[in-house]
């Protein structure tokens, strides 16, 4: 049995304009057909991270509240206060 390996963190602006290029690339239909399967698999890499990048985001949002003079933060999703660094 393995175990799935920490999501690394990903440049997501970077990784959008790499797939924008590819998709560019590959509408152009100038490669080949073994080149265009390489980019395909590319792409659904990129669009993957890109996705879980997002939906990682989404969850991280915060409402900043004001309690007592002090601005929190608090879990969209849960409400729970999040703890300051």
């Amino acid at each position: 049995m393995t175990r799935k390996s920490i999501p690394k963190t990903i440049d997501f602006e970077k990784s959008l304009k790499q797939l924008e290029a590819l998709v560019n690339k590959l509408e152009k239909g100038e490669v080949s057909l073994e080149e265009s399967l390489k980019q395909f698999e590319l792409g659904v890499k990129l669009t993957r991270e890109c996705r879980q990048a997002l939906q990682s985001a989404e969850q991280k949002i915060a409402v900043l509240s004001k309690q007592d003079d002090d601005w929190i933060e608090k879990d969209l999703d849960s409400g729970e206060l999040l703890e300051k660094d």
